[in-house]
Protein backbone atom coordinates (compact mmCIF):
# COMPACT_ATOMS: atom_id res chain seq x y z
CA UNK A 1 0.00 0.00 0.00
CA UNK A 2 1.24 3.49 -1.03
CA UNK A 3 1.88 5.31 1.74
CA UNK A 4 1.90 9.39 2.69
CA UNK A 5 5.41 10.58 2.92
CA UNK A 6 6.58 13.72 5.12
CA UNK A 7 6.70 15.99 1.94
CA UNK A 8 3.31 15.13 0.93
CA UNK A 9 1.65 15.41 4.50
CA UNK A 10 3.56 19.22 4.71
CA UNK A 11 1.88 19.67 1.23
CA UNK A 12 -1.76 18.79 2.88
CA UNK A 13 -1.90 20.44 5.70
CA UNK A 14 -0.36 23.90 4.29
CA UNK A 15 -2.41 23.68 1.45
CA UNK A 16 -5.57 24.07 3.97
CA UNK A 17 -6.65 27.47 4.72
CA UNK A 18 -4.97 29.52 7.20
CA UNK A 19 -2.47 27.19 8.66
CA UNK A 20 1.27 27.93 9.54
CA UNK A 21 3.63 24.86 11.01
CA UNK A 22 6.04 25.17 14.34
CA UNK A 23 8.29 23.06 15.91
CA UNK A 24 7.08 22.69 19.72
CA UNK A 25 8.10 19.90 22.38
CA UNK A 26 11.53 19.99 20.99
CA UNK A 27 11.27 17.34 17.67
CA UNK A 28 7.32 17.49 17.05
CA UNK A 29 5.90 19.52 13.89
CA UNK A 30 2.65 20.92 14.56
CA UNK A 31 0.45 21.89 12.05
CA UNK A 32 -2.33 24.71 13.30
CA UNK A 33 -5.19 27.31 12.18
CA UNK A 34 -6.16 29.67 14.38
CA UNK A 35 -3.79 29.29 16.96
CA UNK A 36 -5.20 25.31 17.31
CA UNK A 37 -3.07 22.18 16.51
CA UNK A 38 -5.15 19.80 14.39
CA UNK A 39 -1.82 17.72 13.05
CA UNK A 40 1.08 16.47 14.84
CA UNK A 41 4.18 14.56 13.82
CA UNK A 42 7.30 13.89 14.69
CA UNK A 43 10.86 14.26 13.30
CA UNK A 44 12.31 12.04 14.92
CA UNK A 45 11.20 7.93 14.87
CA UNK A 46 8.81 7.65 18.41
CA UNK A 47 6.91 4.85 17.19
CA UNK A 48 4.16 7.41 16.31
CA UNK A 49 4.11 8.99 12.93
CA UNK A 50 0.88 11.45 12.85
CA UNK A 51 -2.00 12.65 15.45
CA UNK A 52 -5.05 14.27 14.53
CA UNK A 53 -8.50 14.64 16.05
CA UNK A 54 -10.91 12.69 14.98
CA UNK A 55 -14.62 12.79 15.20
CA UNK A 56 -15.86 11.95 18.24
CA UNK A 57 -18.37 9.26 16.55
CA UNK A 58 -15.56 7.58 14.44
CA UNK A 59 -13.08 7.26 17.35
CA UNK A 60 -13.82 4.30 18.48
CA UNK A 61 -14.03 2.89 15.02
CA UNK A 62 -10.72 4.23 14.17
CA UNK A 63 -8.91 2.88 17.24
CA UNK A 64 -9.79 -0.88 16.73
CA UNK A 65 -8.19 -0.36 13.40
CA UNK A 66 -4.52 -2.17 12.89
CA UNK A 67 -1.67 0.54 13.26
CA UNK A 68 -4.40 3.22 15.13
CA UNK A 69 -4.29 4.18 18.51
CA UNK A 70 -5.45 6.70 20.81
CA UNK A 71 -3.11 9.34 20.98
CA UNK A 72 -1.19 9.49 24.26
CA UNK A 73 -2.03 12.29 26.35
CA UNK A 74 -4.79 13.53 23.72
CA UNK A 75 -7.00 10.49 23.42
CA UNK A 76 -9.72 12.38 26.10
CA UNK A 77 -9.98 14.89 23.36
CA UNK A 78 -10.41 12.20 20.98
CA UNK A 79 -7.58 12.27 18.84
CA UNK A 80 -5.83 9.57 17.23
CA UNK A 81 -1.98 8.01 16.25
CA UNK A 82 -1.19 6.42 13.55
CA UNK A 83 1.39 4.41 14.10
CA UNK A 84 3.33 4.46 10.82
CA UNK A 85 2.83 5.53 7.14
CA UNK A 86 1.84 3.23 5.62
CA UNK A 87 -1.08 2.16 8.17
CA UNK A 88 -3.94 3.74 6.07
CA UNK A 89 -4.41 4.47 2.39
CA UNK A 90 -3.35 7.75 1.39
CA UNK A 91 -6.47 8.58 0.22
CA UNK A 92 -7.57 7.66 4.55
CA UNK A 93 -5.04 10.17 5.65
CA UNK A 94 -5.95 12.87 3.64
CA UNK A 95 -9.34 12.27 4.42
CA UNK A 96 -8.66 12.39 8.58
CA UNK A 97 -6.23 15.05 8.31
CA UNK A 98 -9.07 17.75 6.37
CA UNK A 99 -11.50 15.85 9.06
CA UNK A 100 -9.03 17.10 11.93
CA UNK A 101 -8.68 20.57 10.14
CA UNK A 102 -12.55 21.16 10.02
CA UNK A 103 -13.11 20.14 13.55
CA UNK A 104 -10.47 22.31 15.02
CA UNK A 105 -11.41 25.06 12.44
CA UNK A 106 -15.02 24.62 13.46
CA UNK A 107 -14.20 25.68 16.81
CA UNK A 108 -12.25 28.60 16.81
CA UNK A 109 -14.18 32.19 17.44
CA UNK A 110 -16.44 33.38 14.61
CA UNK A 111 -13.87 36.12 14.40
CA UNK A 112 -11.18 34.07 13.51
CA UNK A 113 -12.87 31.57 11.47
CA UNK A 114 -13.97 34.71 9.34
CA UNK A 115 -10.86 36.07 9.11
CA UNK A 116 -9.33 32.96 7.68
CA UNK A 117 -12.06 32.65 5.31
CA UNK A 118 -11.53 36.34 4.04
CA UNK A 119 -7.90 35.65 3.91
CA UNK A 120 -9.24 32.45 1.38
CA UNK A 121 -11.24 34.72 -0.60
CA UNK A 122 -8.92 37.50 -0.96
CA UNK A 123 -6.34 35.00 -2.29
CA UNK A 124 -8.71 33.50 -4.76
CA UNK A 125 -9.45 36.70 -6.43
CA UNK A 126 -5.72 38.20 -6.30
CA UNK A 127 -5.15 35.13 -8.91
CA UNK A 128 -8.56 35.63 -10.94
CA UNK A 129 -7.53 38.94 -11.67
CA UNK A 130 -4.00 38.06 -12.81
CA UNK A 131 -5.28 35.52 -14.61
CA UNK A 132 -7.50 38.08 -16.26
CA UNK A 133 -4.78 40.41 -16.62
CA UNK A 134 -2.56 37.70 -18.80
CA UNK A 135 -5.28 37.71 -21.22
Amino acid sequence: MPAVNMERLRELCLGLPGTTEEIQWKDDLLFKVGGKMFAITPLEPTGLWLCVKADPEEFAELTERPGVIPAPYLARAKWIAIEAPDALSVSEVERLVRRSYALVLAKLPRQKRESISEGTARRKQRKWAKRRKRR
